[in-house]
C-alpha cells in the first residue's frame, strides 16, 4: 500500500493534470460543436457598424462584446482612454472604451488574449452589404478585420469551459476600440498589461489563400504633406496664382520610387484634396500617405528622403511642410516565439492541416507590436479564421471550414501550454 501523503499526491496530480493532451478527441468534439454558434455570433456583430469614427457604434458593439465575455463567466470592466491620449490626423473627437475580461483559473499560466472591435467602414454601409453565407464563405463588413477575431476568442473560451478546463492562472481579453486608426485609446493599456504575461495570442486573420500564423508585423506610419500658395482669378488673372495643386502633385510624382518593397518598406500616397472652387487657383494643397517598414531605422531613413525631396519645388513661391505620425512600431521576430509556433503546427496537423509560420510580416501593423514593447513572453499573430478582403468593402469573408481548426488550435495550445506540454520533445 503506498503512504498516505504520496497517495495524496497522485490524487492532486490527477485532478489538475488531466489527459487533455492525450484526449484530443474530446477537444475535437468540443470545437465542433462551437462552429455553428461561431457563425450566430459573427452575424450578431456584423450586424452592428462599428467604424472607427462611429462613437455610439464601437460603444454598442462594445456593450454587447462585454455581456457576451460577461456570459461566459469573465469579470468584465469597460476601460475609458486616458486623458491627454496621442492624437493623430484621424483620431475622432470621442473613443470608445476598451473592453476587458479576466478569467480565473487554478493554475499559474497567464496568457492575453488580443482583437479589435472597430472597422474602417463609414456609418450606413451595413444596409446594403449584410452579413450573408456563401458556399464555405461568411461575408460582411469587417468580419475579417477583425470581427471574427472577437468571436474566435470568445468561442475559444466557451470551449474551455465546456471542457470544463480551468487550470491556466489567468486569461485576459482585451478588445481594441479604434486599432484601425492607431489605438489611441489602449495602446499604453496593452503594453501595461502585457508585461507580466507568459503568453501572447493577437486574433487577426490568416490572409486566404495562406494558413498561418506570423511571428512579425510592420510598423505603420502616416506622412502628412502640406502646400501653400496663392490663390487666384482661374480665369482672369491665373498667373498671379502660385498653384498649391500643381506643386503637391509634382511633389507626389518625385516620391513615388521611394519604397523597398524586397525590405518591407512601402510608401503609398492615398488621400489628397485642394482647392474648394472651380474658378479660383487653389492656394492650399494636401495629401496622406502611407508608410510602412519592418524594422524602425527605415522609417528614420524613408523621413530624411522625403525631407530632402521637398526642397525640390516646381512651383516658386510655394511652401511645402511635412510631418510624420507614427501608429505602430515594428514587431521583429522573437525567438521566444518560435519553439511555441513550432508546436502550434503540430496541433494543427492534428487537425488535418498544414500551418505555415512567417517570420516575416506581410505588411500588416497590429497591437501585437504593442505588447512586445517590454513583454517577454512569446506573441503569435493570426490566431483567428482564414480570411480575405479585409478593408475592401464588398469582398470581406472568412472561410467557414476554418472554424474547427482553428478552435482546436487555440483550445490545444492554451490547455497544453497552462500544463506545461508546449516544450518540443
Amino acid at each position: 500500500m503506498l503512504p498516505m501523503k504520496l497517495s495524496a499526491i497522485l490524487v492532486a496530480l490527477l485532478v489538475v493534470s488531466p489527459t487533455w493532451a492525450q484526449d484530443s478527441a474530446a477537444i475535437r468534439a468540443a470545437v465542433q460543436r462551437e462552429k455553428q454558434p461561431l457563425l450566430d455570433t459573427l452575424k450578431e456583430l456584423v450586424s452592428i457598424e462599428s467604424g472607427s469614427s462611429d462613437f455610439d457604434g464601437v460603444t454598442l458593439i462594445g456593450n454587447r462584446i462585454a455581456e457576451q465575455l460577461r456570459a461566459l463567466g469573465g469579470e468584465v470592466e469597460k476601460v475609458p482612454p486616458v486623458s491627454g491620449y496621442l492624437r493623430f490626423q484621424n483620431t475622432p473627437e470621442r473613443l470608445a472604451d476598451t473592453v476587458v475580461a479576466r478569467f480565473r483559473g487554478k493554475g499559474t499560466k497567464r496568457i492575453l488574449l488580443l482583437a479589435h472591435m472597430d472597422t474602417v467602414y463609414a456609418k450606413g454601409m451595413l444596409a446594403k452589404q449584410p452579413f450573408r453565407v456563401e458556399g464555405d464563405r461568411a461575408y460582411g463588413l469587417g468580419i475579417g478585420d477583425d470581427k471574427h477575431g472577437v468571436a474566435t476568442i470568445q468561442h475559444v473560451l466557451a470551449t474551455l469551459r465546456n471542457l470544463r478546463f480551468d487550470q491556466y492562472g489567468l486569461i485576459t481579453v482585451l478588445v481594441s476600440p479604434d486599432e484601425e486608426i492607431g489605438s489611441n485609446a489602449e495602446r499604453d493599456l496593452i503594453t501595461s498589461l502585457s508585461t507580466n504575461q507568459d503568453l501572447i495570442l493577437s486574433y487577426e486573420g490568416s490572409r486566404v489563400p495562406g494558413d498561418d500564423i506570423r511571428l512579425a508585423t510592420t510598423g505603420v506610419e502616416l506622412v502628412v504633406l502640406t502646400v501653400k500658395g496663392r490663390a487666384s482669378h482661374a480665369g482672369a488673372a491665373p498667373e498671379q496664382g502660385r498653384n498649391a495643386l500643381y506643386e503637391l502633385s509634382h511633389q507626389l510624382l518625385q516620391m513615388q520610387d521611394l519604397s523597398s518593397p524586397s525590405r518591407g518598406l512601402k510608401l503609398n500616397w492615398t488621400v489628397a484634396s485642394a482647392g474648394s472652387v472651380s474658378n479660383s487657383i487653389p492656394e492650399d494643397a494636401r495629401a496622406m500617405g502611407d508608410m510602412r517598414a519592418d524594422d524602425a531605422a527605415d522609417f528614420a531613413g524613408l523621413e530624411a528622403s522625403i525631407r530632402e525631396k521637398i526642397r525640390d519645388h516646381l512651383i516658386p513661391e510655394t511652401t511645402v511642410d511635412v510631418r510624420f505620425e507614427r501608429f505602430y512600431p515594428p514587431m521583429s521576430l522573437r525567438q521566444q516565439s518560435l519553439p511555441i509556433a513550432q508546436f502550434a503546427q503540430r496541433i494543427y496537423s492534428e487537425y488535418g492541416g498544414k500551418l505555415n509560420v512567417a517570420t516575416k510580416s506581410p505588411g500588416a501593423g497590429t497591437d501585437a507590436a504593442f505588447a512586445a514593447l517590454k513583454s517577454g513572453a512569446p506573441i503569435l499573430e493570426g490566431m483567428g479564421l482564414r480570411m480575405y478582403g479585409a478593408h475592401s468593402n464588398e469582398d470581406e469573408y472568412v472561410v467557414i471550414s476554418s472554424i474547427e481548426p482553428r478552435l482546436y488550435l487555440s483550445a490545444r495550445l492554451i490547455i497544453d501550454f497552462s500544463l506545461g506540454r508546449t516544450a518540443s520533445e
